[in-house]
């Protein structure tokens, strides 16, 4: 069977109920940062298995990669628990990998990392640094943005690399 990305509300229900979870502080409210970790959370698993967890494009905003189905998300935000049932183990340490990775940031830190990120300078060309665009970014600059990361397992404390028995290849493609 052919890898299919889960929904973006099963993912962003998920990451904000295993944010609030790993560090005491909710995300209800904090749209900005919604936005940035679930681009982080795509980035990381398109490093971690190569493959995207989210089944939706970003788009290059002002402010960085945003989900144009997640604006407004907190209007009409309700808790769905059941969503909670519909991720794998893989996507779930995904998006706790994200968290311990990247949670820790302030919201505008996290906006700033964002305009750091290939995927995102690409979709602005063109475009003065106020202007409003929604130019998707490519699923392909978002892959080259995550080869250079360098895989951490929060579990273990370590990066992948430190694993004196870790074949790299082999870890991926075990997802």
């Amino acid at each position: 069977m052919e890898h299919q990305p889960n929904t973006t509300h099963n993912i962003v229900q998920n990451l904000i109920f295993k944010y609030q979870e790993i560090t005491g502080n909710s995300l209800v409210g904090d749209e900005m940062k919604v936005h940035k970790l679930m681009y982080y959370v795509q980035k990381t698993s398109l490093a971690l298995t190569g493959k995207p967890i989210i089944d939706e494009q970003f788009e290059g905003w002002v402010h960085g990669p945003v989900l144009p189905s997640l604006r407004d998300l907190f209007d009409f935000f309700i808790e769905d628990n059941n969503s909670r049932n519909l991720i794998s183990d893989t996507e779930e340490y995904i998006i706790e990998n994200t968290i311990y990775q990247y949670g820790k940031y302030a919201t505008w830190a996290l906006r700033d990392k964002s305009h750091e990120e290939i995927s995102w300078i690409k979709s602005r060309e063109g475009l003065n640094s106020n202007e409003r665009g929604y130019q998707t970014l490519s699923l392909e600059d978002i892959k080259q943005d995550a080869s250079k990361v360098r895989l951490y397992d929060y579990r273990y404390d370590m990066y992948l690399d430190e694993f004196e028995d870790i074949d790299e290849g082999e870890f991926v493609s075990a997802f």
